[in-house]
């Protein structure tokens, strides 16, 4: 039996230090630069990752839950519209959606825990004006039905690529396939920040020119305000930061993928089912999910044996106090519902040792369901 270890959920330090030197310098170019808001960085930036995913244009804001919100507005998107999202996602989406006084219309997600393509189109009504689909955990969502159903009734698809930078399906990037894909940068994301960052990426150059204008108190040229704008710009430190951390995302990735084959072909216990990853697509495994009908039992063995787990996410936000008078209850969603209760994300990061993931299969294959 193998001696009990503590390993920690997620670790950061570890990608700053095998680059330190060249964040550093990235760092001090922006602070010797005197110029700390919407300068070279940000522009050089918006270029290389608008390139990484194949599109044209990039505009950096301060969040992914900004990059959400401000691409609704520039739709139009407003009171008494509905946007069609899927019911197992993070809070932050459907955020979005009621911060423009819109209506979320939650779909069931499919086995790879995206939104369920065949059920979008019972959930059209003529107040629909978009739909926003989910790259949850790094797996892209069912994209080739989704963009069919997207063109033949005309209503805008958004893409919600908070956790699947460099995720592709068909080897098309995921934040390329709507009018509008929105990225979170936050820190524990696989190409992450040192703090809040986002972005939205267009073919659009309305839409573009629209966002650069609503991110900076509605203006594009400076005291003429075109309309009632937020401050939500991408600073050049934290650009300079991520146009490094861009030029490694592919090694990242790798490594990433290599602990979640280790994961996939090391864990065999009957009683925790693994995540599948969808044909044809690219998973980047910003977690590593995997499902327990026992799950809090399983999650409490492995703290015990000192392994750090998380749970994404424990209530779905129609069950959330937040959102009470949207009128659900609990069995509107059961699908969403189930995950809620069974979803368990193992430790993933990059540094992780040969004998620690050992040690994690090891301990999850130890679990007995009791």
């Amino acid at each position: 039996m193998k001696k009990e270890k503590k390993v920690l959920f997620n670790r950061l330090d570890f990608l700053y230090l095998k680059h330190e030197d060249e964040y550093k310098q990235a760092a001090l170019r922006a602070l010797r630069s005197g110029w700390y808001i919407m300068g070279p960085e940000l522009e050089a930036f918006e270029k290389e990752f608008a390139r990484y995913v194949g599109c044209l244009h990039c505009v950096g804001v301060n969040s992914g839950l900004d990059a959400l919100t401000l691409s609704l507005r520039a739709l139009g998107i407003g009171e008494g519209d509905e946007v069609i999202v899927q019911a197992n996602t993070y809070i932050a989406t459907v955020l979005a959606i009621t911060e423009n006084r819109a209506k979320p219309i939650f779909v069931e997600p499919d086995e790879f825990h995206g939104i369920d393509a065949n059920l979008i189109e019972t959930a059209i009504t003529p107040k629909t004006k978009a739909i926003m689909v989910v790259h949850l955990y790094g797996q892209p969502c069912d994209m080739e039905p989704i963009t069919v159903i997207s063109k033949r009734t005309g209503i805008p698809l958004i893409e919600d690529c908070a956790q699947s930078h460099g995720s592709t399906y068909k080897d098309k990037m995921t934040g390329a396939f709507g009018i509008l894909g929105c990225f979170s940068f936050y820190p524990t994301k696989n190409l992450g920040a040192f703090g809040d960052a986002g972005a939205v990426v267009t073919d659009n150059p309305v839409f573009a020119d629209k966002l650069r204008a609503l991110r900076n108190y509605g203006s594009k040229i400076k005291y003429q305000n075109e309309t009632t704008g937020v401050n939500s710009r991408l600073d050049e430190i934290q650009a300079a930061l991520l146009r490094i951390r861009l030029g490694h995302l592919e090694e990242i990735l790798a490594e990433r993928e290599a602990i979640a084959q280790l994961y996939l072909a090391g864990i065999n216990n009957p009683t925790v089912r693994l995540p599948k990853v969808r044909p044809e697509a690219r998973h980047t495994w910003h977690q590593f999910v995997v499902q327990c009908n026992n799950r809090d039992a399983l999650q409490t063995w492995l703290k015990e044996k000192g392994i750090q787990t998380q749970i994404h996410y424990p209530i779905p936000p129609h069950l959330s106090k937040a959102y009470s008078d949207l009128g659900y209850s609990r069995g509107s969603f059961p699908i969403t519902e189930h995950l809620a209760n069974t979803v368990l994300s193992l430790p993933l990061y990059c540094g992780m040792t040969s004998d620690e993931i050992e040690y994690v299969v090891d301990t999850v294959n130890r679990f007995l369901d009791r």
